[in-house]
Order: structure tokens, then sequence, then C-alpha cells
């Protein structure tokens, strides 16, 4: 059984004593009627009891009346406490910015009463606005666009702009906790701006003023999304009809706003950790475990047409240069490196730090021509780097590459395909591109005893895709490369 709380106890102590209140009102405004009564009926009536009873009637008619007004109060005080309540237990369990906007975009609409609600936020992985429209009357489903993050960056000025419902200088109160109290937007008409706009309340209007324009909205009152970086989006709440918007709106939406501001900041800042998780510090790559959860996602929804590919590349010499130039330049080789493979590959690719000075791209429905392709202008991009400010005449990569010749061939054997093929490709000179050839060659690359091992040279099988060097050869076992 669960106990009481203690909100609960000092709630029912106040119902007692409101009761109680009554109660004695009632009676004694019951008891004064009767008195008045009796005196009207006994016939010798004065004129100062036909003023008392007629009190005794406005008293009463006002005493009901107050009483229903308290009532209704009371019910649209409980009605907006749920409603919130209904809102922070929805963002409780968000933990994705399209979670949060899906909890909190009904709820808005049936406490404030609009008949849309807009939530534009900015998209963490780019530099654009995605803006969530929701028909709060027909519950129909939501409909994204993008409008374009100007309307977030750009400072405010002193354009003629609708009028502040609520301003201050520092943007609202500071509550406890520290959250900020948005400052509420409502537009009813051209008018200018204070000297010194709040920069969230201008954002929250230029977004209101977007979301106007693109949807059609009208009578809208509009709170902003802040983090501790600064306006991150605004929530803009419409309405057909031209009425102010009641108080009651204004405090759902001005919470609403605090508390998804914070999930939103806690969204971003679990998506920044998971970043960093996943991202080599050095170079800005994905690291080796990001790699490796990609390519088992990969392999679980893999589709039996689907054709994979991978790239493994080293650089040449790099322990030379390291006890060379010191580890500070290695570093700056690293970067430069990361960056020449990054712009190298395609669009859908996943290049990726593996380890030391190794990288691996995964690529995505490549033929062999097209896999050895990419790879040569991989090693084309970090022969043209130049790295003279570092003192370095220049560097070098070697690449293996392999291509699923199987509809399920495992991504595993994939790899290791590639770092043979780079492992040749080391064996072979550096600074160039190697490929893996395909099973069935592999299988017939047998020596006198049957032991697999390099095909002979005159045995190799030679592509040229009309980009200098590359040679297919046979996989074999990799030692450590150097």
């Amino acid at each position: 059984m669960t106990r009481p709380s203690l909100g609960n106890k000092i709630g029912d102590t106040e119902d007692r004593g409101i009761r109680r209140s009554w109660l004695i009102f009632s009676g004694s405004f019951v008891l004064l009627g009767l008195i008045a009564a009796l005196r009207i009926g006994i016939g010798g009536a004065h004129p100062l009891d036909w003023v008392l009873a007629s009190l005794v009637v406005v008293v009463g008619i006002a005493a009901f009346r107050h009483r229903q007004a308290v009532d209704a109060l009371e019910v649209g005080r409980r009605a907006e406490a749920e409603s919130f309540a209904r809102i922070l237990q929805g963002l409780s369990r968000s933990i994705s910015a399209d979670a949060i906007v899906e909890a909190i975009v009904e709820e808005i609409g049936t406490g404030t009463g609009a008949d849309h609600i807009v939530v534009v936020r900015r998209r963490p992985d780019a530099r654009v606005l995605e803006a969530t429209l929701v028909n709060s009357r027909t519950g129909g489903p939501s409909s994204s666009t993008l409008f374009p993050i100007s309307d977030l960056e750009d400072p405010p000025d002193n354009a003629i702009r609708p009028p502040l419902l609520a301003a201050s200088p520092q943007g609202g109160r500071r509550e406890r906790g520290g959250r900020r109290r948005p400052v509420l937007v409502e537009s009813s008409g051209p008018r200018a701006w204070p000297a010194q706009p709040d920069p969230a309340v201008v954002v929250a209007e230029r977004i209101a003023a977007r979301a106007r324009s693109v949807y059609g909205l009208k009578h809208t009152i509009s709170a902003p999304l802040t983090t501790d970086d600064g306006p991150v989006g605004a929530i803009v709440a419409s309405r057909r009809t031209a009425e102010g918007w009641p108080a009651s709106a204004e405090r759902i939406l001005a919470g609403a706003a605090v508390e998804a501001s914070a999930a939103l900041a806690r969204a971003y800042s679990h998506r920044q950790a998971e970043e960093r998780a996943s991202t080599d510090a050095l170079t800005g790559l994905p690291n080796r475990r990001y790699f490796d959860e990609f390519c088992a996602l990969l392999a679980r929804r893999r589709r039996a047409n689907d054709a994979v590919g991978i790239l493994m590349v080293d650089i040449d010499r790099f322990k030379v240069l390291n006890d060379t130039y010191g580890h500070a330049v290695g570093d700056e080789v690293l970067r430069a490196v990361a960056g020449a493979l990054a712009s190298a590959v395609r669009e859908d690719d996943v290049p990726a730090r593996y380890g030391g000075e190794e990288f691996a791209v995964l690529l995505r429905n490549p033929s062999l021509d097209v896999a050895i392709e990419v790879g040569e202008r991989v090693r084309e991009a970090v022969a043209a780097l130049d790295l003279s400010r570092h003192g370095v005449a220049g560097t070098s990569v070697s690449v293996g590459v392999a291509v699923a010749q199987l509809p399920d061939q495992a991504i595993t054997d994939i790899i290791v395909a590639a770092d043979g093929a780079l492992y040749e490709a080391k064996r072979r000179g550096r600074d160039r591109v190697i490929a893996a050839p395909p099973p069935s060659d592999q299988e017939g690359a047998t020596g006198p005893a049957g032991a697999t091992g390099p095909l002979p040279s005159e045995g190799w099988m030679t592509t040229e895709p009309s980009l200098a060097r590359t040679t297919a050869i046979s996989l074999t076992s990799r030692p450590p490369t150097t």
C-alpha cells in the first residue's frame, strides 16, 4: 500500500479548510435570510428589512457566482498542472531530439488550445533548422521542412517587427537551477523593437515569422529554445481566431520551452558524448570502434545484391618519419593524411582511423574497378600533400583493396583480404595500390605441395583502370607491416 505524500496531506488539509469556511458562510447566510424573511412575514416590516433582504439576495448571487469562478479556476489550474506533468513525463523518457518534439507537441496543443504547433530546432549534424508542424485539431501526421540557419544566427537589428508580449534586456527571469524563463513573443502588428532586444526573443520572432510565411499561420505566440550555447530554436503556437492568448496558454508554452530546452541540451550532450566516443581525437575521423560497429550493422542489414569493398591504407615508413622529425610532426602528418583520405573517397564511403598509422575505408556498392580507382585517388591525394611547413618533403601510402565476390561473404573476410593485399603492396615496394583477386583465383594459387601462397610474378592478374599501377594478387597471411 502506498503511503500518502506530504503534498496530498497539504491538499487534503486545504480542501477541508475551504469546505469548513463555506459551511460557516452558508449557515450564516441561511440564518440571515431566515431572520429577514421572518421580519417581513410578520407584517411589521421596516424599509430597512427590505433593504436587508435585497442585500441577502445580492450577496447570495455574488457568492454563488464567486463559487463557480473559483471552481472553474481550480479546474483550469488542475488541467494546466496535469498537462505540464504529462509534458515533463514525456520529456523524462526522451533521449533524442526527435523524441523530445514528439513528447511535447500534443500536450502543448491541448493545453494552449492552439490549432497548430511548430517546433523548430537546430540539427546537431548540419547547419540547418528543422521545423516540425503538427495539426493539434485533426491530429494528422506531422510534416517537416528546413528553415535557413540565418533565422538563428543572424545578429539582432532594429528592423520593424511585431511587438513583445513581455521583454527584458536579460532575456527573462532566471529560475531556480539557473534555467532561463523564456520571453514570449506574440505577433499582433508591426512595431519597432526596443533599443537592445534580447537575442533569444529576436530569434523566436524570426522563426515565428518564417513559420507564418511557410505554413500560412496566423495569430502566433512563440517562445525560444535555449541552451548554454545560446538559442537553438523556438516553439510556435498558432490559432485561427484573433482573440488574445489566455494566461494559462502563455504559462504552458513558457514552461514547455524551459523543459524542452533542458531536454534538448541533454540530448545534444548525449550525442556529443557518443560522437567523442566514436571519433578519433587526433584526426577527426571515425575510430576503430565506430568502424567495427558500422560494419556489424551493415552486415545485419545487407541485402543479397549489395556489394561491399574495403580499402586498407597504411602510411609508408611512418616509424622512420616519427623517429626523424618527432611525434608532434608525426601527428601533423597523420592529420594531413586523414584529411586527404576523407576528401578522396566518395560521399557514401566510410573512412576511419584503424589504428596507429593505418586507415580503413568501407566502400558502398563498388565494383572492383571502382574500388581500385578510389584507392588510387587516395594514394595520389596523399602524394600531393604539401608538408614542407613541417620540414617533411612528402609522404606516401600503400593501399590494399578487396571487394566481396559472394553475396554472403562476411565483411570480416573482406577486411582480411584487403589487409593481405596491403601487405603485398608493402612487399612490392610501397606507394602503390594492390587488389586482392576473386576467391576462385585464390583457390587456384597453390604451390607444388598444395600450400596456398602468392602467385608467381608471371601469373599476376594486372588491372589498368586508366589510373597508374594496380596489381591483383592472391591473399596471403600478413605479418605486421612496416
